[in-house]
């Protein structure tokens, strides 16, 4: 029987984005795949993601989807994540079970059509244990993967810890700046303030967002093994500490970088982005950028989740003006306040901020931010510190400005100011006069220089990670090994074995 993956992203679009690279990486390393996520998504992905398109045409890769449970014209925004999350859960896990058991049941490799094949393995998205166990249930060997950073995972690992120490909840008048001791490996830097989203409102173990960042990160322990989008050089003091819980770890990023790097000779001439696009790309930005001078734009983009208020957006668009700097803004149509529409067309906008944005700056929907981030014209990436964003600005050698909007972002931007040393963390911080003054300090002088020698170094360190002998490169072989390997181990429980 043939090694067949079956990848299953929670459905998002970073979830999504990565968890295809990866899919698309075993793929090329000789695995059958089946890429399976919702209704709602999948038809999102047919109509904006190349990466689809060509996958879809390629042999052994199948697509295939399941209902959310959710209406289809209801939104899938950061504010209903739990809904979603939920809906999953106790909706759409009887209709995974009936997927899975059709699969199973068959006894040949090819019954249907386009040959779609018996799975002998799932590597399934971290935070959908309801997926784990029905693959548990069924005897299919599964894998987790989580799309977050792995700092923000190690928290959560801690949080009895913190709860021991006396160190959570935070006190409702507390200061945030108040230094963290219980998670190790971050004693000398970690605040309130760094901690994942979640901790901030929680006033005990019971409350709905902290108990499902919990619940979710220690079911990871359960699966065969882990897998997480870093690499050693820029993670190995906290891959350390998760391989305490987890020892089968396999840190296979940045993924986008080893699947540039196994199809370039594929990609030298065209330009598709491999990305899991939910959106339509303007890439009219990529020829502004062309027009601009080496190392003089601030990319600014809050990713596809994060909101803000309409006083929010005017501050940071005065900040950008003010200081001076050509900038290229992702303004998503539902970036304010979380209302489908053109937010920089409903707000009045002064006179003299549209002429200087009309001097300097380039608004898009969405942009290639892969491509965008590879620019030479790029100077500086202001942005919400989702882990896809910071890996993909880590591998470009670009200096990031962090804005963290929740959950893990709100770590990873600590971790990019202090410990990395490639970024400025502006967390908790607003107002036009803070933009303007964080994107002068990572756009000019000697501060500007310390930061990207720093972030060139750890680009460095990237790439050779995923090069051949390379950390990430050498785990992505042994995943692939394992994977293999499950072909010839797999016993199917059956639908009466529950």
């Amino acid at each position: 029987m043939a090694a067949h993956v079956l990848v299953f992203p929670f459905p998002a679009q970073g979830h999504l984005n990565s968890m295809l690279k990866l899919a698309e990486l075993l793929s090329l390393s000789g695995l059958q795949i089946t890429f399976l996520t919702t209704e709602y998504h999948h038809s999102r992905l047919c109509l904006h993601s190349q990466t689809h398109a060509r996958l879809s045409q390629r042999p052994g890769f199948w697509f295939r989807s399941i209902s959310d449970g959710l209406p289809d014209q209801k939104l899938r925004s950061a504010a209903r994540l739990l809904e979603l999350y939920e809906s999953l859960t106790y909706n759409s896990s009887s209709l995974f079970r009936d997927f899975l058991i059709s699969n199973q049941r068959q006894e040949t490799q090819q019954y249907s059509e386009d040959g779609w094949s018996r799975i002998t393995c799932m590597v399934v998205d971290g935070i959908m244990p309801f997926a784990m166990d029905v693959a548990t249930d069924l005897g299919v060997p599964t894998i987790a993967f989580r799309t977050s950073s792995p700092c923000s995972i190690w928290s959560y690992f801690c949080l009895p810890s913190l709860v021991q120490a006396g160190e959570f909840p935070f006190p409702e008048e507390g200061d945030l700046d108040e230094r963290i001791h219980a998670v190790p490996g971050m004693e000398s830097f970690l605040r309130r303030r760094d901690l994942p989203s979640f901790f901030r409102k929680a006033r005990d173990m019971n409350d709905p967002g902290l108990r499902f960042v919990y619940e979710v990160t220690a079911s990871t322990t359960r699966a065969k093994a882990f897998i997480l989008n870093t690499f050693e050089a820029m993670d190995g003091t906290v891959l350390s500490h998760i391989r305490t819980v987890c020892p089968t770890t396999y840190a296979i990023g940045p993924l986008h970088t080893m699947l540039r790097r196994s199809v370039s000779s594929l990609l030298s001439n065209t330009t598709s982005s491999n990305s899991a696009n939910l959106r339509e790309e303007d890439r009219s930005c990529l020829t502004w950028l062309d027009k601009q001078p080496k190392g003089s734009v601030v990319y600014v983009s809050f990713g596809s989740f994060a909101v803000m208020t309409d006083e929010d957006l005017m501050e940071f668009w005065h900040g950008l003006v003010n200081s001076g700097q050509r900038f290229l803004w992702v303004i998503r149509p539902d970036l304010v306040n979380g209302v489908e529409e053109e937010g920089s067309q409903s707000l009045s906008v002064p006179p003299e901020v549209a002429e200087a944005t009309r001097e300097r700056g380039c608004l898009v929907a969405w942009a290639p931010q892969e491509e965008v981030l590879a620019h030479p014209s790029l100077g500086c990436f202001l942005t919400h510190s989702g882990w896809n964003s910071t890996l993909e600005s880590v591998v470009a050698g670009v200096p990031m400005i962090c804005w963290p909007f929740f959950v893990d972002q709100q770590i990873t931007s600590r971790f990019v100011s202090q410990v990395w040393k490639i970024g400025l963390d502006m967390k908790d911080m607003n107002g036009r006069e803070v933009v303007e003054r964080m994107v002068r300090e990572a756009m000019e002088g000697e501060r500007a220089q310390e930061l990207k020698k720093s972030a060139t170094a750890m680009a460095e360190k990237a790439r050779e990670s995923v090069e051949e002998g390379g950390s990430s490169y050498m785990d992505l072989q042994s995943l692939v090994h394992y994977l293999k390997s499950t072909a010839s181990s797999q016993t199917f429980c059956g639908e009466g074995d529950d």
